[in-house]
């Protein structure tokens, strides 16, 4: 028994290090695509699906209308909201009432009741709809939009200034046929000589999360990635070409459409070789995220039942080409036997150790913590080294704040995310959810400047 434990906390340890090395290899040379130099401006259509989303509009709003990019869509799906969201884009965006032809494909989606265009800001769309979800809702969007880049953004994000440029120069490698952009936590920010910088001037619970969100897109997807196995496109900020998702059939009404659409377009690869999906941490979103321990909770839930939603569908496919394919490797090895089989045994174990209590066993318990805590500690110093490469810099006078982070991400959020896997695994097979929706903060990011 004690040796079947051994092995599972070495495969616990073994992939963050191979991540760690693997994201760190890549600071060292510029990616191919921001080689490319492309002078014209591609049309790209940006799907935001809104339900109950009043509260937020009018930051997104004005943050969209901010971006420097002529050839930008910006297309928000109002999905059978049961709040003022429709009256709210009425009045921020002026609307009219607009004939928009769409031809009929294999995508699903709840009826449209009215298409709408803005009389303030001709570039930007409203669909109004019959409730169907969030992946019901990027469908419809799908449909109506007008170009062949498709960027799908949640209600609550904010977009770099730069990051449609970028993605229009990267998407002029006509191999790369999806991309996951960066997504930053937009508390974490402030506002200085109109431009969002880093801060740590927040709540805690709000840090914990700015810090998770460096190491999981700089460290883990930025080294899926590099592998050709990225699994999950964030919902948040995600860029596909439209002609690729109606070949797949867009997007499968599911708890998790993210990583569910990505999984589709990974299974399109193949038929297709040389296409790819990429990794663009020089684009950049700004998310809001839960401010209260049962927001996050909720939240991370959600994350976990949409995995597990797509494991079981994907269970037989992955296992066939386990030792053949790297995204299979990665997703049934790192992700389901590193990231909950091991969870599952070594949390029952400890509780086995703990029941038969003696020096020994205590002994144990206590050198794991150490070892996984120290392992923690530098896959997090790793994740802030690659940040500064992307302008993530803090001023001095934040240090201690950081310190504080740190310590509260090792003694608190790990054990946190160890009960979410366990509890949301089984609450799966219990019982799936739809939206599942945080509350929104309502806050005017824009007018927050630094103190």
């Amino acid at each position: 028994m004690e040796t079947f434990i051994l092995i599972l906390l070495i495969c616990s340890v073994l992939f963050p290090v191979y991540h760690m090395i693997n994201s760190s290899l890549i600071m060292r040379n510029s990616p191919s695509y921001l080689n490319e130099t492309c002078d014209k401006e591609k049309g790209i259509s940006v799907l935001i699906p809104c339900y109950n989303e009043a509260s937020i509009l009018k930051t997104t709003i004005e943050s969209l209308n901010a971006l420097k990019y002529d050839r930008a869509e910006f297309i928000f799906i109002n999905d059978g909201s049961t709040d003022e969201t429709l009256k709210v884009l009425d009045d921020l965006l002026e609307l009219k009432p607009i004939s928009k032809k769409y031809s009929l494909t294999k995508l699903e989606f709840m009826p449209i009741k009215k298409v709408y265009q803005s009389k303030k800001y001709p570039n930007m769309i409203v669909l109004d709809k019959v409730n169907g979800g969030k992946a019901d809702a990027l469908n419809a969007g799908i449909i109506v939009s007008s170009n062949n880049i498709i960027v799908t953004l949640d209600a609550d994000s904010i977009l770099d200034n730069q990051s449609l440029s970028i993605i229009n120069n990267t998407f002029e490698d006509k191999s790369i046929i999806a991309a996951g952009g960066m997504v930053h936590v937009l508390q974490g920010r402030k506002m200085v000589d109109d431009k969002l910088v880093p801060s740590l001037k927040s709540k805690f619970i709000v840090r914990l999360q700015l810090i998770e969100y460096l190491r999981g897109f700089y460290v883990y997807k930025a080294s899926l990635a590099k592998s050709n196995a990225l699994s999950i496109i964030s919902g948040a900020f995600g860029i596909f070409r439209r002609d690729v998702l109606l070949e797949v059939n867009g997007y499968r009404r599911t708890v998790g459409e993210d990583i569910d659409i990505t999984m589709k377009i990974q299974k399109y690869l193949g038929k297709v070789p040389g296409s790819r999906i990429v990794f663009i941490p020089e684009a950049c979103c700004y998310t809001e995220v839960p401010e209260s321990w049962k927001d996050l909770y909720k939240q991370r839930i959600r994350w976990q039942k949409a995995y597990t939603d797509c494991l079981v569908l994907y269970f037989r496919d992955l296992c066939k080409t386990v030792l053949s394919k790297r995204l299979s490797f990665f997703f049934l090895v790192d992700s389901f036997f590193t990231g909950i089989i091991c969870t599952y045994v070594i949390v029952v174990s400890f509780f086995i150790l703990l029941f038969f209590i003696n020096p020994l066993s205590l002994n144990k318990i206590f050198i794991y913590l150490i070892f996984s805590s120290f392992c923690s500690f530098i896959y997090n110093l790793i994740s802030l080294r690659i940040a500064r490469k992307y302008a993530f810099r803090l001023s001095s006078k934040e240090y201690k704040r950081l310190l504080h982070t740190l310590i509260g991400d090792l003694l608190i959020l790990r054990f946190f995310n160890i009960a979410v896997v366990c509890i949301g695994t089984i609450a799966y097979f219990i019982r799936k959810e739809g939206w599942n929706k945080v509350s929104r903060t309502g806050r005017d990011y824009t007018l927050e400047q630094a103190s």
